[in-house]
């Protein structure tokens, strides 16, 4: 026998009629209440301790809004008012009725001497045991083995040939499949539209350098943005896929990333999984934007767009996005690291790959990435950079230098590391940089056009740091 339920079922059979159910059962009816009374219970305890911990005894929406957020639900914006909204029409034409916000008019003299109002009953809780050592009590709260036998077998399809729809029909207490209605399209106000529209342009216009710097200053710090979100994503994956070769409209889509992920306002970690491809495209892509470099050595803009990919992609990673992806950042390690491996001609002919890469892993691993991924795999990228120094045609000497470059950075952060555990102790191979025998050891290790920069710079740290890991390896 169901209790007493204090949502009212009617408002269940209002939602499903919407969404194309016509008719509902009462058990089914029953379950859904009891579901949506069990959310608004969880809701509501979260929000008075958000009130209690204000030194409050009144409830706010606010509250309302962080009990959301602790339940990991995207925050619900609406009126804040101390009363039930009235709303009035008023006719500006035949068929064509406008409705606004009614305000009273109230007596200051009837008001002042009106009797104060009841006190409200205060919130209470009943407790009841669900289960004792794995078995569940046969209290009226608690739903009977018959009641979920029988609730079981209704959602089950129906004779032989069941399909989908059968579904539905027997979830609706329905004999004949039921005609479902396609959910209503999300709808965007035409203040979002007219915002998405402009902010969009602006990002895209060469010329006018304020406006994108205004719309990305509103992506960062503007509330009231989280409908928008999926608009944004899509936008940015349709750009990179057809856009790789204008490195401007990547960069921009990266800097509409970046300014999203630092709006504190937005719930962006259900979304970081379809960011990152976009991200992953600028920073390993093999062609974006023009490939060869100018004559006087300067190094072609896609190399600046990978550095930007690499700084958004560490903004991805971060534990804020990932706590909820435990899988996030060893996917992306791995998806590097196959970049790095790489010896296809393809990639050998673009050390821009390379570049990404170890920038890529260097930013989302850390220093134990260098140290575990990194370093003993730099005997690839060793062969790499000596077969594109071979091409003196190429010209592509500054392209290896930058790749050396990010090793060499990547290494120091295991210098630092070693520094701060202490390298005076006794474990710690004792290395002056100047023994030849050292010296061949870390050619061997590095390879060569690695090796040589590091023995050049003359830091026998840098060089320790080198052997230690080949011992340890």
């Amino acid at each position: 026998m169901s209790t007493g339920s204090v949502w009212n079922p009617e408002n269940i059979r209002d939602v499903a009629e919407s969404v194309g159910l016509g008719s509902l059962s009462s058990e089914v009816v029953e379950h859904l209440t009891r579901d949506v009374e069990f959310r608004l219970a969880q809701i509501l305890e979260e929000a008075l301790k958000s009130m209690r911990h204000s030194k409050r005894t009144t409830l706010f929406t606010a509250d309302i809004t962080h009990a959301l957020r602790a339940l990991d639900v995207e925050p619900l914006y609406g009126y804040e008012s101390t009363r039930p909204l009235k709303f009035g029409e008023a006719s500006i034409g035949p068929g064509q009725p406008l409705y606004y916000l009614d305000d009273d008019e109230v007596d200051f003299e009837k008001l002042i001497n009106a009797p104060l109002p009841k006190v409200p009953r205060e919130i209470a809780f009943t407790a009841h045991w669900l289960a004792v050592e794995g078995v569940q009590p046969t209290i009226p709260q608690n739903p009977t083995p018959a009641d979920a036998a029988r609730a079981s077998t209704d959602m089950l399809p129906k004779g032989p040939g069941a399909h989908a729809h059968a579904h539905l029909a027997a979830a609706a207490g329905a004999d004949a499949p039921l005609a479902v209605r396609p959910l209503v399209k999300h709808i965007l106000s035409k203040e979002l539209q007219l915002y998405f529209e402009h902010v969009c342009a602006s990002l895209l216009d060469e010329t006018n350098e304020a406006a994108r710097a205004a719309a990305l200053a509103s992506l960062a710090a503007d509330p009231g943005l989280h409908q928008l979100l999926p608009y944004f994503v899509h936008f940015v994956a349709d750009k990179v896929t057809h856009n790789l070769k204008a490195p401007f409209v990547l960069a921009q889509n990266l800097h509409l990333v970046a300014a999203l992920a630092q709006n504190p306002h937005l719930l962006l970690a259900p979304y970081v999984a379809s960011l990152v491809p976009p991200v992953l495209t600028c920073l390993v892509g093999r062609r974006l934007g023009p490939s060869s470099s100018s004559a006087t050595g300067v190094l072609p803009a896609h190399y600046a767009l990978r550095e930007l990919a690499a700084s958004v992609l560490r903004l991805l990673s971060r534990p804020a996005y990932t706590s909820g992806t435990p899988t996030l950042k060893p996917r992306l390690a791995r998806t590097l690291l196959k970049h790095l491996l790489s010896t296809s001609a393809a990639a050998a002919t673009s050390l821009g790959i390379y570049y990404g890469a170890l920038l890529g892993l260097t930013g989302v691993a850390g220093a134990e990435g260098v140290r575990v991924l990194v370093l003993p795999n730099l005997g690839v990228v060793d062969e790499v950079l000596k077969e594109a120094l071979a091409d003196d045609e190429a010209g592509r000497g500054c392209e290896v230098e930058a790749v050396v470059d990010v090793v060499m950075s990547a290494l120091a952060m295991l210098e630092e590391e070693d520094r701060g555990r202490g390298a005076g102790t006794a474990d710690v191979m004792v290395v002056d940089g100047r023994d030849e025998s050292d010296r061949a050891r870390v050619f061997e290790r590095v390879g060569e056009v690695v090796g040589q920069r590091v023995w050049d710079s003359g830091r026998p740290g840098l060089v320790r740091v080198v052997l230690e890991q080949e011992v340890v390896v």
